[in-house]
């Protein structure tokens, strides 16, 4: 396997472009510090560069070392030994989840002993092993491990509750800094928690004013003459005021967060605190500054001036952000401050694009994000009469610049400040103090949970071999080299692409970019007015009318009629048959190539039209938008895998000796049914179809009655892409009638399955049996659902598993085959993570699928709907019900309900319900967590959140399923990186888009020609 990582070149940078205010969206965006600009602020940032250095001499890791009691080495073999970091980040990320000395005395062996670390010596230190985890040496070293994280967290945590936050603030305040408060938590899940957030940063702005009235003003930090500026200041995530924020909907989103914006605005107006808001994650950035552009407009807040907003310097569209922010402040007349920092998700941000294959959001170079940086410095300090400067940096070059900029256009000291994170670059932070500007020093505190993952960012970030505060401690870094110029790399790459052996997943649309949500909001409507259009059976190429009909539903409002459907009769079955059987001798000599290039064809197809697809699962199925955009992803892909599948199948395979060729090869086994889901009415079908068509069989499509409508765009695909007529035959159908008709034909040779257990079974009995004519035995390829359990375990990060087990059970309601129907978790945390699962559920919206606030949609029709409620109602009897969410009765709902109190052996535990029913299990150890994952029938899909590695790796060796998640939910699997399919009554093993999937659709064929003749053979045995 050879793995590609592509980063086409960009086009190169003119940096002789000026700054202006208005730019196109289609342009490159022009670098605004000419040559010029550059030289005129150059000397004077190199002289005061120096200064800082000179004056903060001392190494970053001499004063860590100082602060910490394990073994000094430690922290200096982790910058020598990637291994090592990846594991001692790993520990303490895992680490306060950990509830006694032998817990995390087992876990420091089993990660920093593991292979991963290879490193005799620290080996040597934890040798108390694992046999014995309640040794005098195994609690002393745990012990001393736990002590030394809890001191390196007070290193850049300000406190672990607000009394000691602000005692750190007061001691700041006594060395001439201004402060920001930050509230740690990074994940806000239920409505419940975002309330909470909230109400815990209006108590913290009333503890730190009343505080602040025994505080002199200091001249140069909140006194410049006769103006007063706030003594606090807060800094709040806008993203945890909502815990559904989300770009797909920004109505609804900007709705839901601007009214506490407001009410935190207005309470830091009525204490005189100031307040200022922090950027996230990319996804969320756009939809940040619109709201808070919109709610800073309103005649309450326009004339407010103690307010702020950040900006990130690593992103590739920062300058334009920069630009069109100050076009607002002219517009609003008054000034905010905007924070100009690097960006603290690097590598979350890295990792997501290529996980996507969306284009890189952030510059992939050091020297890069550093240039753009300054590029956006001296935007900001040149309209600093629109909004006021806060530089956010610890590099030191990049703090003299602005410094460069605000005293070559003497900058009022009003109008700029620089910002350093607590613990991070304190000796350069003292030294620019020192020469007299203003430095505030964002402080967050809170409990070590919480603040955890801001505890990892800022660890790797000070151990990054980019690092400047690393490289600042470097004796062989020459110091010239250190505050040199940045430079934009012509190629820092932009587009993230992961290729396996030559195949590379279709990236989903990104709702975050207003193209794709106008295209997706176009293609809904378009959808809308084709309603009620009748979809004919496809034989041979032509549509042929029927007698019967039935129509399709809009589940979310099972009023509409989406489509009216033509069913195909018996005799109408016979002439698909025929139709396929006639056809297939020709496609079965077509060569492998011909046809690989037909579902090529097929797959740029559905990327054209992937908007208007999408539309249609949302409207026939009623699945959510964002989960039918991925289902075309993926359907795109089974046709690209595919085809590159076919043409690394049927490459000659010989074994030939003098004398003797040997040929292994590969033929089509004939006319193939297809008897497709409706849960994924686009993927699966037409994943089984092109599997079956690119290995030369023939095609009978007999789709749910339920998705025919969509089936029938499967059709469309085709007929555009080349498909010749009779290969692939559209045959709309009620299953116990045609499909059973096509599953006992005897001129079928292979049928493709995926549904329910009975009906599965069914098709298996049928087929087994040998009918007049039938001259071959036939094959089957079934999947068959499943009851799908995730475990979750003392060590698990419950942010992440809430989240996870929320969008395995509810997404798509409940109806992926793949969907969490069970959750076992163990003792020690199952009342927390069922309190905030719970919660977080109740967060979910339930609604129409169109909607694109909508988190849950419609069940299928009214017999699954019944189905379901009957499952819970008969739970009742035996079990709790913790949450059952109402939900709309115009059409197919079922509101999303937790159970619990459930008997692991009960139907509740053990049948498949196919709907938004949650079964919750607790169990007193991981053994026995095992025990009841392994006990149904079923095998297709588990999950398991645990930070202990022992537990993954036995979950690794003993979970019995064919798909097995990792502190991850465990539906959307990907063609290729995924392979999707199960075992024991789940199916029989196979697993679409594998690299075995196409072997299931073919016969192999064994040849050997004896080449002798008289005594002699050809000798060349190439």
């Amino acid at each position: 396997m050879s793995v590609q990582f592509k980063f086409p070149k960009l086009p190169s940078i003119d940096i002789s472009g000026v700054f202006i205010n208005v730019i196109s969206q289609d342009r490159d965006l022009p670098v605004s510090n000419t040559p010029q600009s550059q030289d005129r602020y150059e000397a004077t940032t190199q002289e005061i560069a120096q200064k800082i250095l000179a004056a903060g001499k001392g190494t970053f890791w001499e004063g860590l070392k100082a602060q910490m009691r394990l073994d000094d080495k430690l922290m200096a073999w982790a910058m020598a030994n990637e291994g090592l970091r990846v594991q001692l980040f790993r520990l303490i990320d895992c680490l306060p989840s950990l509830r006694s000395k032998s817990g995390t005395a087992r876990h420091m062996h089993e990660y920093l002993a593991s292979d991963a670390v290879n490193m005799p010596a620290i080996k040597s230190l934890l040798n108390f092993g694992t046999d014995n985890p309640n040794s005098p040496t195994a609690t002393l070293a745990a012990s001393t491990f736990g002590t030394a994280v809890e001191t390196l967290a007070r290193r850049y945590i300000s406190g672990a509750n607000l009394p000691e936050a602000i005692k750190t603030i007061e001691k700041l305040r006594r060395d001439r800094f201004c402060f920001t408060m930050d509230l740690l938590g990074e994940a806000v899940i239920s409505e419940q928690e975002a309330q909470a957030y909230l109400d815990r940063y209006l108590h913290m702005m009333n503890e730190l004013s009343e505080r602040a009235k025994t505080w002199q003003a200091i001249e140069g930090v909140d006194r410049f003459g006769d103006e007063l500026l706030p003594k606090v200041q807060v800094s709040v995530k806008l993203s945890a005021f909502y815990s559904q924020f989300d770009p797909l909907d920004p109505v609804t989103t900007a709705k839901k967060v601007s009214e506490p914006a407001r009410t935190l605005l207005r309470k830091a107006a009525e204490l005189g605190c100031g307040v200022h808001f922090d950027m996230e994650q990319y996804a969320y950035k756009t939809l940040t500054l619109d709201i808070l552009k919109q709610v800073l407009m309103e005649p309450e807040f326009r004339d407010r001036t103690d307010v702020g907003m950040t900006l990130q310097g690593y992103l590739r569209d920062s300058e334009r952000d920069l630009i069109d922010l100050v076009a607002w402040a002219k517009e609003r007349g008054k000034p905010i401050t905007v924070r100009l920092v690097k960006g603290a998700y690097w590598d979350q941000e890295t990792i997501k694009a290529y996980q996507y294959s969306w284009d890189l959001p952030v510059y992939s170079q050091k020297s890069s994000t550093d240039f753009n940086y300054e590029r956006l410095v001296q935007i900001l300090l040149e309209n600093h009469q629109y909004l006021y400067a806060a530089i956010g940096s610890h590099n030191v070059r990049s703090l003299a610049k602005a410094i460069a900029i605000a005293q070559t256009l003497q900058i009022p000291p009003r109008c700029f400040e620089l910002q350093a994170l607590y613990g991070m670059g304190d000796r350069f932070a003292k030294s620019v103090v020192d020469m007299g500007h203003r430095m505030r020093i964002y402080c967050p505190f809170g409990e070590l949970i919480p603040g955890m993952s801001y505890l990892i960012r800022r660890l790797l970030e000070n151990t990054a071999n980019s690092s400047f505060l690393r490289l600042s401690t470097s004796e062989s870094r020459p110091i010239s080299e250190l505050i040199a110029p940045p430079t934009m790399e012509t190629s820092d790459g932009k587009h993230c692409q992961v290729i396996f052996d030559g195949f590379s997943n279709a990236p989903d649309a990104d709702y975050a970019q207003v193209q794709e949500r106008t295209a997706a909001t176009d293609a809904i409507q378009f959808v809308a007015s084709q309603f009620g259009q009748t979809y004919f059976p496809i034989i041979a190429g032509e549509a042929v009318s029927t007698i019967t009909f039935v129509d399709s539903l809009n589940p979310s409002h099972s009023s509409q009629v989406v489509g009216r459907i033509g069913l195909a009769s018996i005799e109408q079955a016979e002439q698909a048959v025929a139709a396929a059987k006639q056809a297939f001798p020709a496609w079965k000599y077509r060569s492998a190539s011909d046809r690989a290039n037909i579902l090529r064809r097929a797959a740029e197809i559905m990327e054209t039209r992937r908007a208007e697809l999408a539309a249609w699962i949302v409207w026939e199925v009623g699945k959510p938008l964002r989960e039918a955009d991925a289902e075309v992803s993926e359907a795109i892909d089974f046709c690209r895998y595919y085809a590159k599948e076919i043409e690394r199948i049927t490459k000659p395979h010989a074994r030939s000796v003098p004398g003797e060729d040997n040929l292994y090869i590969y033929q089509p086994r004939g006319v193939t049914v297809v008897i497709s889901p409706w849960n994924f009415p686009l993927a699966i079908a037409l994943g089984m179809s092109a599997g079956a068509l690119v290995t030369g069989n023939t095609v009978i499509l007999k789709p749910a009655e339920q998705s025919s409508a969509i089936a029938s765009k499967i059709a469309e695909v085709f007929q555009a892409a080349g498909m010749p007529d009779g290969v692939f035959n559209y045959l709309p159908g009620r299953g116990s009638e045609v499909g059973a008709h096509l599953v006992k034909h005897p001129d079928v040779h292979l049928i493709a399955f995926t549904g329910s257990q009975q009906v599965g079974c069914q098709i298996y009995a049928d087929a087994a049996i040998l009918r007049p004519g039938q001259k071959h035995l036939k094959r089957i390829i079934a999947e068959m659902g499943g009851k799908n359990t995730i475990v979750i375990d003392e060590s698990s990060d419950l942010d992440q598993a809430v989240v996870g087990v929320v969008h395995s059970a509810f997404g798509y309601a409940g109806q992926k085959c793949s969907a969490c129907s069970r959750v076992v978790v163990l003792a020690p945390v199952y009342e927390t993570f069922l309190q905030r699962l719970v919660e977080a559920t109740r967060s979910l919206v339930v609604g129409d699928a169109s909607d694109p606030n909508t988190k849950v949609g419609p069940v299928i029709d009214a017999a699954a709907q019944a189905k379901i409620r009957s499952y819970i109602e008969k739970s009742r009897e035996t079990a709790t019900i913790a949450l059952e969410m109402p939900a709309p009765d115009r059409g197919f709902y079922v509101g999303p309900t937790i159970i619990t109190d459930v008997d692991p052996e009960g139907a509740i535990a053990q049948e498949e319900i196919f709907g938004p029913v949650l079964a919750v299990i607790k169990v007193d150890n991981f053994d026995r967590a095992l025990a009841i994952a392994n006990n149904t029938p079923y095998a297709l899909t588990g999950g398991l959140y645990s930070r202990t590695p022992s537990h993954i790796e036995r979950a690794y060796q003993e979970f019995e399923v064919g798909n097995l998640y990792i502190n991850r939910g465990i539906t959307g699997a990907l063609v290729d990186r995924h392979p999707f399919g199960g075992f024991k009554l789940s199916g029989i093993g196979s697993k679409a888009g594998g690299p075995d999937y196409l072997l299931q659709f073919l016969e192999p064929r064994a040849i050997t020609e004896n080449t002798q003749r008289q005594g002699f053979a050809p000798l060349d045995l190439d």
